[in-house]
């Protein structure tokens, strides 16, 4: 008989060990943070502090995953409000750019616009390359990464060298994009390829809705 046969059967015996509680206390193993040798009870006993501890750290984890996501919940609601009560394009713009720099701690913040029935005088509406446009217009989640593209780079204007990461968000009507908002970090990490996309695809949504509604 090997291992693996006592392992099988005691498997297959699941009584065994109830009408032979005295192994327990009589056989030992090596304790699994040190050399001494502990019975099987004491063995036992610290396997399951071992999994109580993995519990209350993955616990611990989720509890602060849920925190983080009410605090951005709670910034894009404050958005929404501020894009909703905006009465012009100007309110609108204000709401957005303060909201990403205050709540969201975005220093530097661009936006572009283009194929839209009304058009304003500024930097928003500036001619955008066809690069640009291609660009935005094959992205299916926003951007995360490195800021490969030195046309979006230098919407920052004199921050422009300081950034060293940036999220991109197409802004959507329907199925055609029609601008894109340009987000940008001097942290290396602050916005990279493998983060979440969610809330930057809504934060997306809500200002996609509210420039349709102010310029068509």
């Amino acid at each position: 008989m090997n291992a693996t046969d006592v392992a099988r059967y005691l498997k297959d015996h699941p009584d065994f060990l109830v009408e032979h509680g005295e192994l327990f206390t009589q056989l030992t193993v090596p304790h699994p943070h040190g050399g001494q040798a502990i019975s099987l009870a004491e063995r036992q006993l610290h396997a399951l502090r071992d999994k109580i501890r993995l519990l209350e750290g993955k616990l611990a984890e989720l509890i602060r995953f849920g925190e983080e996501n009410d605090e951005i919940g709670e910034k894009v609601h404050r958005l929404t409000l501020g894009l909703l009560e905006a009465e012009d394009y100007d309110g609108l713009r204000f709401a957005l750019f303060e909201n990403m720099r205050d709540d969201f701690a975005v220093p530097n913040v661009a936006l572009r616009v283009w194929n839209s029935v009304l058009t304003r005088e500024g930097e928003d509406f500036a001619p955008v390359s066809e690069e640009v446009r291609f660009f935005a217009g094959d992205l299916r989640h926003p951007y995360c990464g490195v800021p490969a593209n030195l046309e979006i780079v230098d919407w920052f204007g004199d921050f422009a060298p300081h950034v060293r990461s940036v999220a991109l968000v197409p802004l959507r009507r329907e199925a055609q994009v029609f601008g894109l908002l340009a987000l940008g970090s001097e942290e290396g990490e602050r916005f990279y390829s493998e983060m979440g996309t969610l809330y930057l695809s809504r934060i997306g949504d809500l200002v996609a809705s509210a420039l349709r509604r102010q310029l068509g």
